[in-house]
């Protein structure tokens, strides 16, 4: 039985996710933004919520984790790292562990640089990557707490993932990388095409989410900084990717 994925609106700007093994039941919410849009999802759809799997944390992503706890007696993963404060954590997951969420498996890749402690959870056999705030839709997360390097490296494993996994990142942050990536790269084929896209789906008051990894590769300028047609077009020809990233990232930062 496959797995089902339901994608909501939390917070301001936030995605919420569930995802549910039929076979057994089993619900995970994938971070926990605020507590009221996974509980009317939960109850919308008639299924219990048995995990909460927690990404980084900032309260945007752990804000419900207590309030889902007391209710459901859910168990809570979290990343490995124990000096980022979340409440409640029954299990610590570091990179390369494997989570159970019924029969379905969730591997842990760790992914820091937006924050220390940030991990993705993917689940191969659905072809799903649970991302956060480490790979947007067009874009990445700010590089709070890591550097430029190490957030780069984090995209890399990312963007090693086949082209067929859809990505579900943290929040609703695509038009607004749109426009930057035009600025960079306007002449680029799949971003006009994915612009085109995403205009549509917000005309439409629908989420950009999932996208597929194959076309962010192609679209998404932030993982193409190893790219030699991104160095040139910020003028850093022959300079190391990791410098062409943060040349990238801190143009975002001020746009």
């Amino acid at each position: 039985m496959a797995a089902e994925i339901r994608t909501f609106p939390c917070l301001s700007d936030n995605f919420g996710y569930l995802i549910h093994d039929g076979a057994t039941g089993a619900t995970a919410s994938i971070d926990a933004p605020e507590a009221g849009p996974i509980i009317q999802a939960l109850e919308r759809e008639g299924w219990k919520l048995t995990d909460i799997l927690v990404t980084h944390h900032h309260g945007d992503h752990v804000g419900g984790v207590a309030e889902l706890k007391r209710k459901y007696g859910c168990r809570v993963v979290a990343p490995h790292d124990k000096t980022a404060k979340i409440a409640d954590v029954d299990l610590r997951a570091a990179n390369g562990d494997v989570v159970k969420v019924g029969n379905l498996l969730a591997r842990v890749l760790e992914t820091p640089g937006h924050t220390l402690d940030h991990v993705s959870y993917v689940f191969d056999a659905e072809k799903a990557l649970f991302a956060a705030d480490t790979l947007f839709s067009i874009g990445c997360g700010r590089v709070f707490e890591g550097n430029h390097p190490m957030m780069w490296e984090s995209l890399l494993k990312l963007r090693a993932l086949p082209d067929d996994f859809r990505l579900y990142c943290g929040h609703e942050y695509t038009a607004a990388n749109v426009k930057f990536a035009l600025s960079v790269e306007p002449d680029n084929p799949a971003l006009k095409a994915r612009a085109e896209e995403v205009t549509r789906l917000r005309a439409d008051n629908k989420p950009t989410i999932p996208s597929l990894l194959g076309e962010e590769k192609k679209a998404n300028v932030f993982l193409r900084a190893d790219d030699p047609a991104v160095a040139a077009r910020l003028h850093m020809k022959g300079a190391a990717a990791a410098d062409v990233f943060g040349e990238l990232r801190e143009r975002k930062n001020k746009s």
